[in-house]
């Protein structure tokens, strides 16, 4: 999923949409899929491999965006009779559908995952499946993998387990409503129960030393004609992150079972090396944001408030420790010395986002292999070797889509600006060009590439003049007033 949420309104014809068509066109983004791969989901849709275990009974429901009709995960959260709390986290079984080295799974290892611009999004599956047949849609009976995971009354984890069923989603709801019914107290017991685990999870992420970046929402909204943009931020709800830790506990689950078994995938990330927290010290400055020596990172960033702009705008910068991220497999019971994810501070596995995201459907049956006590399918043992590569080139290219969509976005919010002078402060200069760096404008809270006569004084605030900015260039550069 992306780091930075931008979305775009507007007519097809504006300006910053003609220009996120041409990004596209330049970077190959293969937007149609090949007609055999169409066929091959259309039959696929009709006819899945169904599970013989039914848990269409239980009440399941999804908590997503309003417009999201690819739903990965539908959840019931229950009270455990001898204390404590079960959640039941129902997943897409994308495997259903998907036949190894059939056209889908060969175009899903092409795509590797579902790439998201302002203005629209190029998804991993057809959307006859991820919109439609596999997407667990309300009232919609399909086959999903339930996992059943027991925690006691900290919300620790006693014990998990994965199955496929069929299941069938109640109620498609959205965060907004979900945060007004439990604020309310008129939201039932299962969706109540979202805060109440939620918030222990949280005591327990901050007690193992994890992070959660509460990354606020852009949109960028155009002005009459679509000749000009601005900048909205849409602060994430408590309820978002309620809704993030049931999938970080399903995560954290599944990593545990693989390393168990001697065979999985896990999403690793090493501690971040001194010079990356160093940048973000100065990027705190120059959004003047306190951060005292002796506070820890940690701390830091569970004391800010993503409804002020400028702490948004650091815990976007917040993402960069992140960059370090990666997947790591291992089979036959040689488990790697890295199993760990730096900012969950546990081992971690991506396995809740088939429907976007190709590893998530090999640590699913590496799962259910592990808690049927028997071995995996062979085309996923075939597959596991060279999966981090693949994901980290579709990473490469995501975050590569991701870049080019903020350059395109600040060039549009700026392209009147030209000419004028802003506060800013040097975050980082090229070590073999020291005259060519990068700034953090006070406000708005743009980041963006300077080029100077003479070198740049890291961390200290600079006047900057705006020498560039078109959407079309995709890039925007600053100079030296």
């Amino acid at each position: 999923m992306p780091r930075r949420h931008l979305r775009v309104t507007g007519a097809a014809e504006a300006p910053l949409r003609a220009a996120l068509r041409d990004l596209r066109a330049r970077l190959d983004v293969p937007e149609k899929f090949p007609a055999e791969a169409l066929r091959d989901a259309e039959r696929a849709a009709a006819a899945p491999r169904l599970p013989d275990e039914d848990a269409t009974g239980i009440p399941f429901f999804t908590i997503d965006p309003p417009t999201s009709v690819d739903l990965d995960q539908a959840m019931h959260l229950s009270r455990r009779a001898g204390g404590g709390y079960r959640v039941r986290y129902a997943i897409a079984d994308v495997a259903a559908y998907v036949t190894p080295k059939g056209p889908l799974d060969t175009e899903a290892h092409r795509r590797v995952t579902t790439l998201y611009f302002p203005d629209e999004k190029v998804p991993l599956h057809p959307t006859a499946l991820s919109e439609g047949a596999a997407s667990l849609l309300p009232d919609q009976t399909c086959p999903a993998l339930v996992w059943s995971v027991d925690l006691d009354a900290d919300g620790r984890t006693e014990s998990a387990d994965v199955r496929r069923a069929l299941v069938r989603s109640r109620a498609k709801l959205d965060y907004d409503g979900v945060q007004r019914d439990i604020d309310a107290g008129t939201a039932e017991e299962p969706l109540a129960l979202l805060a109440d685990i939620g918030r222990l999870r949280e005591r327990l992420e901050v007690e193992r030393g994890g992070i959660s970046l509460d990354v606020p929402e852009q949109e960028i909204v155009e002005g009459p004609g679509g000749d000009t943009y601005e900048l909205v931020y849409r602060a994430p709800l408590p309820a978002d992150g309620w809704n993030a830790q049931i999938s970080l506990l399903t995560g954290m689950a599944a990593a545990q079972l693989m390393i168990d078994s001697g065979t999985g995938v896990l999403r690793t990330l090493p501690t971040a090396p001194d010079g990356a927290v160093g940048r973000l010290r100065r990027t705190a400055r120059a959004l003047d944001i306190d951060w005292p020596h002796h506070v820890p990172y940690a701390a830091l960033v569970r004391s800010l408030d993503p409804r002020r702009p400028h702490h948004a705008a650091f815990l976007q910068e917040c993402t960069t420790l992140l960059r370090g991220a990666g997947y790591t497999a291992f089979s036959g019971g040689e488990v790697p010395d890295l199993t760990t994810h730096a900012a969950v501070a546990a081992p971690y596995a991506h396995c809740t986002a088939p429907l976007r995201r190709l590893v998530d459907r090999y640590a699913s049956e590496l799962c259910l292999a592990a808690c049927a006590d028997a071995a995996p399918p062979e085309w996923v043992l075939a597959a596991l070797p060279a999966l981090p590569k693949e994901m980290a080139e579709g990473t490469r290219r995501g975050n590569a889509v991701e870049r080019a969509c903020v350059d395109i976005v600040e060039a549009a919010l700026l392209k009147d600006r030209v000419g004028e002078v802003f506060d800013a402060v040097v975050v980082d200069v090229k070590e073999a060009e020291p005259a060519v760096g990068t700034v953090q404008l006070t406000a708005p809270a743009v980041v963006a590439r300077i080029e100077a006569g003479t070198p740049l004084p890291l961390g200290e605030r600079l006047r900057v003049r705006l020498a560039r900015a078109e959407p079309g260039e995709a890039t925007v550069l600053f100079t030296p007033a």
